[in-house]
């Protein structure tokens, strides 16, 4: 291997090293707030604590800002491009989903953010979740072409 590619190579580690430290620190995050946890889950799912609502309410009031700010002063991504938000269209297949989804997240207790976090904080058994998540992305993918959208 050459010297250039050698370089090259070592600032694409460095250059990834920041998403690490940056999910890091967002698991973490997730741990000491309660997000990943199980039993903060089913308490949201059963109504009976708003600790769950009011994260994510919090977390779409932020987007709704973020968003609003990024539209209103035409702020752009660090490398100057312009940031846009392609517009979604509805479908009849982003309800089953939804549902196909939420009976997951109550069932096992974690959604894909906190499932790294719950397994770096001990929960082994999450291991069986994140199989499962990556099966099952990978029946989505494989029989995309012939489901509602």
């Amino acid at each position: 291997m050459s010297e250039t590619q050698k370089t090259k190579s070592s600032s694409i580690w460095l250059g990834q090293l920041r998403y690490v430290v940056v999910g890091m620190l967002f698991g973490i995050v997730f741990i000491k707030a309660e997000i990943a946890s199980w039993y903060r889950i089913q308490e949201m799912f059963r109504f009976q604590s708003f600790h769950m609502y009011g994260v994510i309410g919090s977390a779409v009031a932020v987007a709704m800002l973020s968003l609003w700010l990024i539209r209103k002063f035409d702020i752009r991504s660090m490398s100057g491009e312009k940031i846009t938000v392609a517009p979604k269209e509805w479908s009849i297949g982003q309800v089953y989903g939804g549902l196909f989804f939420g009976c997951g997240w109550a069932i096992t207790g974690a959604c894909p953010g906190p499932l790294y976090a719950q397994i770096g904080a001990g929960s082994v058994a999450t291991i069986v979740t994140l199989l499962s998540a990556i099966l099952g992305t990978w029946t989505y993918g494989y029989f995309r072409d012939r489901l509602p959208h």
